[in-house]
């Protein structure tokens, strides 16, 4: 995360991963932080990818194979795509740890 602020690396959020962060804010903190938070978040160096059919043929051959959310399919597939690591503390992710990097926070 750090390297990516200091822009040494690229940053790379699917929209659909973007959507979860949204509704999880609002949840947590209600509609009108979760605007700011937003606002706060898109500020970061981090690329928004759109979904395309590359990107969702990938998450659905992941759900396929592997029992994860399919939000987490689309945020591995958005890592195998764009040769990235995945950065999470989400222990679900050790389930792919051999097809996909992740560092854990």
């Amino acid at each position: 995360m750090v390297a990516c602020r200091e822009g040494s690396v690229s940053g790379y959020m699917n929209r659909i991963n973007l959507g979860e962060v949204h509704y999880k804010t609002i949840r947590a903190l209600g509609p009108e932080a979760a605007k700011d938070f937003m606002e706060n978040f898109l500020r970061l160096p981090i690329t928004i990818v759109l979904p395309d059919e590359i990107l969702i043929w990938k998450a659905a051959e992941l759900k396929a194979q592997y029992p994860i959310s399919y939000a987490d399919c689309f945020t591995a597939a958005t890592a195998l795509i764009h040769n990235a690591a995945v950065v999470t503390g989400d222990p679900e992710f050790k389930k792919l740890i051999k097809i996909v990097s992740v560092d854990w926070l």
